[in-house]
């Protein structure tokens, strides 16, 4: 699975709307399905403060974000990067669960849901107490070295950032999904931006960025608990995402019924069973109160 920067029209899907039911209808589904596999995306999220990549038609809200290969190849790039995460990670590391992560949690230990598949980066899931969860696209608390492996703290980097950068200033014009900022564009080419401290090297943000592949083991794990599942439940997210999308197609083409909490379109809409179209916040309390 590769998590690409293609944003395709809703394609075959463009003329399929899934049939739309209410939250009791979810409460049945989960009562009967006993292994239900979640899959989330950033509309869990919105609720804690942090943006939505797209919109209820799947458009981007926002600007095009950097491709995996362009950070590699680019000091200029890496540079930008770190002076708009420089601002942008505060404000990621205090970001909450909000109330449907919690009661995503309160289902799971209640044995309604299984693992949680998240699209998200934030880690707010962990922090909320799910019993299990797999970061499809990494984390962005932790930075790994690309030329030695060695692992460093986001919030350990911030204060290397800080002090590298005491004099330096930036005009923040808003802050996006990926736990970044925009700057004016004068402003970022004065960042220092922090070497690896075992090697020197070039520092990214354990995630997976878009045009770059998923790592081997994550696929791996992904398969087995798709293999162990009975149903696939799809939470705040359009499904856009080639990974988020491939997960879904592949949880059809073997049979599970595969069910949508999603406020707006989403991707893939022919192989939902239905869709429950509002916010994901208010309907996972609802379902915990019926069924946790």
């Amino acid at each position: 699975m590769v998590a690409t920067i293609r944003i395709p029209e809703m394609g075959a899907d463009a003329g399929v709307v899934a049939p739309v039911a209410e939250v009791s209808a979810l409460a049945d589904f989960l009562a009967v399905h006993r292994r239900v596999l979640v899959l989330t995306g950033a509309g869990c999220s919105t609720g804690s403060g942090i943006p939505a990549y797209r919109d209820g038609e799947g458009r981007w809200l926002q600007r095009r974000p950097i491709l995996y290969p362009e950070f590699i190849a680019s000091a200029a790039t890496r540079r930008r990067y770190w002076a708009r995460s420089y601002f942008g990670w505060p404000a990621m590391s205090k970001a909450r669960p909000n109330a449907g992560h919690l009661a995503l949690s309160r289902l799971a230990r209640a044995g309604r849901v299984g693992t949680v598949i998240t699209q998200n980066v934030d880690g707010l899931h962990h922090h909320a107490g799910q019993p299990s969860v797999v970061d499809l696209h990494g984390r962005l608390d932790r930075v790994r070295c690309l030329d030695c492996g060695q692992i460093e703290a986001r919030d350990a980097l911030q204060l290397r950032l800080a002090g590298l950068n005491q004099c330096w200033r930036g005009r923040v014009l808003g802050f996006n999904a990926d736990g970044d900022a925009e700057l004016d564009a004068r402003d970022w080419p004065g960042f220092e931006v922090a070497p690896c401290q075992s090697c020197g090297g070039r520092l990214k943000p354990e995630v997976v960025f878009f045009g770059e592949s998923i790592p081997a083991a994550t696929r791996e794990c992904v398969a087995r608990e798709l293999a162990d599942a009975d149903a696939l439940l799809a939470v705040g997210s359009s499904l856009v995402v080639g990974s988020a999308f491939r997960l879904v197609r592949e949880a059809a083409d073997q049979g599970l019924p595969v069910v949508a909490l999603n406020r707006g379109r989403v991707r893939a809409e022919r192989w939902l069973r239905f869709k429950v179209d509002t916010d994901c916040a208010g309907a996972l309390e609802q379902l915990a109160g019926m069924l946790a």
